[in-house]
């Protein structure tokens, strides 16, 4: 018997569209079905200044096919060379919804993050006046630091004293993986947490047992088991800090099948009918719309979406394994079972 559920149109809070061909392959893959999406600035060279969101935002547009509904929401890469008053310029003028913090170093085109907090006081105490959101990689980056502790060493170490440092900051924790991710997040109403499709799904495990899963390697990485539940207890709680970032990150598969592979999972493709799936087993379906559609606009004060995607449940559905880019291919992410809510 089939079942349906429709939801307010999704957003997605923490999105990669690269630029090229790269672009004009995946944007598809997200606009059929989310209205919206935080657009990523690890662009190289990076999206730093109003001028660049602006050309980006662009190209954005301009790769969209015809017939396609979706906005943009551009974000700025924060450097030590950031200029505060063009942040509040592109700020006050609605093009950016925000500014991304990277720590050097931490994830894919990060060499030009922040590695001095005092060099950014500036650009923060703007962006707590107006009530820009910070978006933050929260991960420490020291050799001495193992890559499994490194959400919360970021916590105690960098996020708790700039926000302290910096009342009033509204801050988004993105891509939280660990149960100390949660906590924090639920520590302050200025705070706001994003969770990726497959940290909903994988744990370590998936990436190392059995030999390496390099579709599976993502930053921050997979944490265990317990941290992996945290993440599915939050998500589906209806806690309005939480809320979708896919994350979505294609790298073709000779760039992650290789010596060095890239970090990033590629789930834009099928990310609503394995969290339709997730929530259904966690007897949560009454609590999707809120973590797609409605729990995001709260926190960047925006409208929910007017119009509504309506998901159908029956026989297993397949999606493509791969999408071709045309200089390569990006390997869809596989959440190892099966999906039966498809968008109709």
């Amino acid at each position: 018997m089939t079942q349906t559920l429709t939801l307010r149109r999704p957003d997605d809070w923490h999105l990669h569209l690269r630029d090229g061909a790269m672009l004009r392959a995946v944007l598809p893959e997200t606009a059929r079905h989310f209205a919206r999406a935080i657009i990523m600035p690890n662009l190289v060279p990076p999206v730093v200044t109003a001028a660049d969101a602006v050309a980006y935002r662009d190209r954005i547009m301009a790769a969209l096919p015809d017939g396609m509904a979706f906005e943009p929401l551009m974000t700025l890469y924060l450097t030590e060379h950031t200029d505060p008053a063009d942040v509040r310029a592109a700020a006050e003028s609605g093009l950016i919804r925000a500014v991304k913090l990277y720590p050097a170093g931490a994830t894919t085109n990060s060499h030009g993050g922040v590695r001095d907090m005092d060099k950014v006081r500036g650009v923060l105490e703007v962006m707590a006046e107006l009530g820009l959101p910070l978006c933050i990689h929260g991960e420490v980056t020291t050799p001495e630091v193992d890559i499994f502790d490194r959400e919360a060493v970021f916590i105690d170490t960098v996020l708790d004293p700039l926000r302290r440092a910096t009342p009033g900051l509204r801050v988004v924790m993105e891509h939280i993986t660990t149960a100390d991710g949660v906590a924090y997040a639920r520590s302050a109403d200025d705070l706001a947490a994003t969770i990726t499709t497959h940290h909903l799904v994988i744990n370590r495990n998936h990436i190392l047992v059995g030999g390496i899963k390099p579709h599976y390697y993502c930053l921050p990485v997979a944490k265990r088991e317990e941290h992996r539940l945290a993440l599915r207890k939050a998500a589906t709680s209806g806690d309005t800090r939480f809320f979708l970032g896919t994350d979505s990150a294609p790298h073709t598969d000779a760039l992650k099948e290789h010596a060095c592979g890239c970090a990033g999972c590629f789930t834009a493709t099928n990310t609503m009918s394995i969290l339709a799936e997730v929530f259904e087993q966690d007897n949560a379906l009454d609590r999707l719309e809120g973590f797609t559609s409605l729990h995001g606009p709260a926190f960047y004060r925006l409208p929910v979406n007017g119009d509504t995607i309506t998901l159908t449940k029956g026989a297993p559905v397949t999606y493509p394994s791969k999408i071709d880019i045309g200089e390569g291919h990006v390997t869809v992410f596989d959440p190892g079972f099966p999906l039966h809510w498809t968008v109709k």
